[in-house]
C-alpha cells in the first residue's frame, strides 16, 4: 500500500535559466485577475511533473528543442502568462502583460527511466534537481509566472516539469496550458481549446455582500505549528482499498458517495488520529471543490483561472475520532454540496471585503482530487507521461497542509489513485497503523481502541 522514498541518487547538469516569450508580439495591457484568484492562500508556487519514456518514432528528436519552440508559440495565445504580476490597490492582483517571458532550463541527468523504478510516485528523488529553484524567481510579484526544467534522461525519456504561480490558475486551467502546448509541440497551429481569460466572471458584485455562511474564512484562536522532520510517502487506493473502506460505512452513504469523498472522510479521521489532536479542539478538513459547473451558464470551455472553492467540514477531535468513518463522510458530503453559483458570488465578495485573506489554516487539513484533472494526457510527440501530476505533497507556504488524489496504476497494471501525504515521523507511523486498521476492518479511535462501526451489508 505505502512505499518508502527512493534512495536513487543522480546528477543533473543544467544550462543557464532563459525566458522564453512568445514567438511574435502581443498584446501590451494590463489583465485584473479574479477576486477568487489573487486571495491570499493561492499567493504561491506549485510543482507538477511528468515522466516520459524513449519513443522510437522520435529518434532524432530533441525534446529541449521541440518543447522549446513550442513553450514560444502557445505564449502567443496564453500571452498573460509570458507577464509579470503587479499588486494595486487594496492588494489588488494584475498581469501587466510585457511579453517578458516564462523561465526555462535546459538539463540532462545521468539517470534513467527504468531507475527511478517500478513505481512512480510522489515523493521522486532528487526533485530539487528536477526542478531548479533559480534564486530571485520565486516570488508572487515582478517574477516569472511558470519556470520549466525539461530534463534529457540516459534512456532518451525525459521529465517535464513546471512551477506555477498559482494565482494564475487551477490544475484544470493548466492542465489544458499544457495540453496546448503538447499540441503546438506535434505541429498544430492553434489550441484546440482557445483560452479564455474573462476573469471579471469570478470577481465581486457592486457592492460586494456575503449571503452564504464561509467557515473556512472563520478567524480561528490557535497558532500553526510548525513541524519538523517531515515524512513524505505515498499511498495506493485500488478497487481492494476502496471496497474495504465502503464497508466502513452504512448503505445509503455507501451507494451515493463518490471516492474522493469516501477517502477524504478517511483520511481526514486518519490524520486526526495520527497527529493526537486536542480532543476537545476543532479540527477541520478542507476539500477542494471545482466550480465550473455550478454556474447558470456554464463558465466558458477554456477559462483557465482558478475557479474552484475550499468548503470546509468542522468536527471536535474526539468526536471524529470515537464515531466511525460515516460520521466525517457525512460531514464532507455536506460540504461539498454547499458550493453553488451563489456560493462563488459570496466568496468572491467576502474575499475582496475582508481583504483577500488566507483560508484558515489552524488545525486543518486540505485534499486536492487532481483524477480528472489530465495532467498526465499531455503529449509533446513522446505520447502520454508515465507519471503525470503535482510533484509532491505539503505544498504551499504551511508545510503538510495539503495532500492531492492523483491517478496512478501500480505495478501491476491495476489501475487507481495515489495519495501522497506528509506528516512528523511520528505521526507517520501512527498514520501508517491506522489506515492499515481500516483496511482491514478493525479501525482505531482515538484512544487506542477499536471502533464499532456500521457494515454497508447491514
Amino acid at each position: 500500500m505505502a512505499t518508502s522514498p527512493s534512495s536513487l541518487v543522480f546528477k543533473v547538469h543544467r544550462r543557464e535559466p532563459e525566458l522564453i516569450a512568445p514567438a511574435k508580439p502581443t498584446v501590451c495591457e494590463y489583465k485584473l485577475l479574479s477576486d477568487i484568484d489573487d486571495q491570499e492562500g493561492l499567493r504561491f508556487q506549485i510543482p507538477v511533473i511528468q515522466f516520459y519514456q524513449h519513443n522510437p518514432s522520435m529518434q532524432g528528436k530533441d525534446p529541449v528543442m521541440v518543447i522549446r519552440k513550442a513553450l514560444a508559440q502557445v505564449l502567443v495565445f496564453y500571452y498573460p502568462f509570458a507577464g509579470r504580476l503587479r499588486e494595486g490597490p487594496h492588494r489588488k492582483l494584475m498581469v501587466d502583460c510585457n511579453d517578458e517571458g516564462l523561465m526555462f532550463i535546459e538539463a540532462d541527468a545521468d539517470v534513467t527511466l527504468e531507475q527511478f523504478g517500478d513505481v512512480l510516485q510522489p515523493p521522486f528523488p532528487c526533485f530539487d534537481e528536477l526542478l531548479y529553484d533559480v534564486p530571485g524567481s520565486t516570488g508572487v510579484l515582478d517574477c516569472p509566472l511558470i519556470l520549466i526544467q525539461v530534463t534529457r534522461l540516459k534512456c532518451g525519456g525525459f521529465i517535464f516539469a513546471l512551477r506555477l504561480n498559482h494565482t494564475m490558475s487551477d490544475a484544470a486551467g493548466l492542465s489544458q496550458f499544457m495540453s496546448a502546448v503538447g499540441e503546438m509541440a506535434r505541429g498544430w497551429f492553434t489550441p484546440s481549446i482557445s483560452p479564455v481569460w474573462e476573469r471579471h466572471l469570478l470577481s465581486a458584485r457592486d457592492p460586494p455582500r456575503i449571503t452564504c455562511k464561509h467557515p473556512e474564512y472563520d478567524e480561528v484562536e490557535g497558532t500553526i505549528v510548525p513541524y519538523n522532520d517531515m515524512v513524505h510517502r505515498s499511498f495506493f487506493f485500488g478497487s481492494t482499498e476502496i471496497s474495504a473502506l465502503r464497508k466502513l460505512v452504512p448503505q445509503h452513504l455507501s451507494k451515493y458517495c463518490s471516492t474522493f469523498e469516501l477517502l477524504t472522510a478517511c483520511l481526514w479521521r486518519c490524520r486526526t488520529v495520527a497527529i493526537q489532536a486536542n480532543p476537545e479542539e476543532e479540527v477541520r478538513i478542507i476539500c477542494i471543490v471545482n466550480a465550473r459547473s455550478k454556474f447558470n451558464p456554464p463558465l466558458p470551455s477554456g477559462y483557465y483561472g482558478n475557479a474552484f472553492a475550499f468548503p470546509v467540514a468542522v468536527a471536535q477531535a474526539g468526536e471524529l475520532c470515537q464515531n466511525p468513518l460515516g460520521y466525517s463522510l457525512e460531514l464532507v458530503k455536506q460540504a461539498k454540496k454547499d458550493v453553488t453559483e451563489e456560493y462563488m458570488k459570496s466568496l468572491a465578495d467576502l474575499l475582496v471585503i475582508k481583504g483577500r485573506p488566507h483560508f484558515t489554516a489552524i488545525r486543518s487539513y486540505l485534499v486536492s482530487d487532481v483524477t480528472r484533472a489530465g495532467f498526465g494526457n499531455a503529449d509533446f510527440g513522446w505520447g502520454k507521461a508515465v507519471y503525470g501530476g503535482p510533484a509532491k505533497s505539503g505544498v504551499g507556504p504551511i508545510p503538510g497542509l495539503a495532500s492531492f488524489l492523483i491517478p496512478f496504476k501500480n505495478k501491476k497494471g491495476e489501475a487507481g489513485i495515489v495519495l501522497p501525504i506528509s506528516l512528523p515521523a511520528q505521526a507517520m507511523e501512527i498514520f501508517v497503523k491506522e489506515l492499515d486498521a481500516m483496511l482491514k476492518g478493525n479501525p482505531i479511535d482515538g484512544r487506542g481502541r477499536k471502533s464499532i462501526f456500521v457494515s454497508s451489508s447491514l
